[in-house]
C-alpha cells in the first residue's frame, strides 16, 4: 500500500508520516468569493461549508495533521478580514481538536506565517518521514525529491468526460504516476529510483481547472507533465480511467 492513499470520494488523502497519520488537501483557496464578486460572479460565502468539510474530514480519519498543499489563501497579497478571518477560525478549530496543522507555501499564500498559526515552509517544500510536498509553483527541494512519494498540488487538475448523445461534464481527478528523473536532469539533481509523484485534485471546486484531457491545455508546474510517467487519472471515488492523455 501507498504511503499516501486518496479518501474515498473526497479531494483529500492521507498520509503516512513515520506512524504520523496526515490529512493532505490541496488548493483550499480561502475566501475566493470575494475574489469571484470582484468579476462579476456573485456568489455567498462558502466559508462554513469548506470548513466544516474538513474537520468532518478530520474526525473521519482519525487524522492527527493537516498539511495544506498551498494555497490555503486566495488572495496573492494582504487577505481581505473576510478570508484572514476563515483561515483564523478554521486554524483555531483544528487546535481545538489537538490537530497540528502545517503549510506548504504556494503562489497565492503571500506573508502568511507573519500573521497564521501554523507550520509554515517555503514553496520549494518539505519531507515528512518518507512523503515530499510541494505545492509545484516552483521547483522541488532536492529533499522533497528524495522521498517515496511526492505530493504536488498547484493544478487543479479536472477532466471532460462526453456522453453518447454529446453532453459532457467536467469532474476532478488525481494523477499518479512516476516521477521521472528527466525532468529533473538540468537540476543537478533526481528522483529517488521507483519514486512516485501524486498531484492533487483542488479542494475548492470555485476555482479554475487544468483539463488534463482537453488538447492545447498546459500543465503550471515547471517540472508538469515531463515529471509524471506513466501519469494515470482517477475520479474522487477510486474510478481509474487510465492515462490521463487518453480520457
Amino acid at each position: 500500500m501507498s504511503l499516501v492513499e486518496p479518501v474515498p470520494g473526497e479531494p483529500a488523502a492521507l498520509a503516512d508520516l513515520a506512524g504520523e497519520r496526515a490529512l493532505v488537501i490541496a488548493d483550499f483557496h480561502a475566501g475566493v468569493e470575494q475574489a469571484l464578486r470582484a468579476e462579476g460572479v456573485s456568489l455567498d460565502s462558502h466559508a462554513s461549508e469548506r470548513r466544516e468539510r474538513l474537520l468532518a474530514l478530520v474526525a473521519r480519519t482519525d487524522a492527527e495533521r493537516v498539511v495544506f498543499l498551498g494555497d490555503l489563501m486566495h488572495a496573492i497579497g494582504d487577505p481581505g478580514g473576510a478570508e484572514r478571518g476563515e483561515i483564523e477560525v478554521l486554524l483555531e478549530r483544528l487546535d481545538e481538536r489537538g490537530v497540528a496543522a502545517a503549510l506548504v507555501k504556494g503562489n497565492h499564500d503571500g506573508a502568511i506565517e507573519s500573521w497564521a498559526d501554523l507550520n509554515v515552509t517555503d514553496g520549494a517544500g518539505v519531507r515528512l518521514g518518507d512523503v515530499g510536498f510541494v505545492h509545484g509553483h516552483t521547483w522541488p527541494a532536492p529533499e522533497v525529491l528524495d522521498s517515496e512519494v511526492v505530493c504536488v498540488g498547484h493544478e487543479h487538475p479536472a477532466v471532460r468526460l462526453e456522453d453518447e448523445v454529446g453532453g459532457s461534464r467536467a469532474e476532478r481527478v488525481w494523477l499518479r504516476g512516476s516521477l521521472a528523473a528527466d525532468a529533473f536532469a538540468d537540476r543537478g539533481t533526481e528522483p529517488r529510483p521507483g519514486a512516485e509523484i501524486v498531484v492533487f485534485p483542488a479542494f475548492n471546486d470555485l476555482v479554475g481547472k487544468t483539463w488534463v484531457n482537453v488538447a492545447g491545455q498546459e500543465f503550471l508546474a515547471p517540472f508538469l507533465p515531463a515529471g509524471l510517467a506513466d501519469g494515470q487519472a482517477y475520479l474522487l471515488d477510486g474510478t481509474r480511467l487510465g492515462a490521463y492523455e487518453d480520457v
